[in-house]
């Protein structure tokens, strides 16, 4: 029986943790003004569309699920297929309200 084998570490430099830090906070610029921007009912869309966004740049780069096993990616993509199920029927109820009308 052959010895388990250790995973290879993939080292991220620093230019692609500034990167990411950039583009973070610049999508959290587009959130705030979003948040002044009278959308209606697609408010809290546009708002948890672009904190999906920056979810999934935080589980890929600073998680390293970016560099993980395909069975990793799988199972971190399977929880956030199931949030976003979760959220698209929560938003669908709130959406479908007859607000004001009762």
């Amino acid at each position: 029986m052959s010895a388990p084998t250790e995973h290879e570490h993939h080292t991220v430099g620093p230019k692609t943790y500034l990167t990411i830090l950039l583009i973070l906070l610049v999508f959290t610029a587009i959130t705030t003004g979003a948040a002044f921007i009278n959308m209606g009912v697609f408010s809290p869309i546009v708002a948890l569309g672009i904190a999906c966004f920056k979810a999934v740049l935080v589980i890929l780069f600073f998680m390293h699920i970016r560099y993980s096993s395909k069975v990793m990616m799988l199972t971190v993509g399977a929880g956030f297929f199931t949030f976003l199920v979760l959220i698209t029927m929560t938003l669908s109820d709130y959406i479908s309200r007859n607000w004001g009308l009762w």
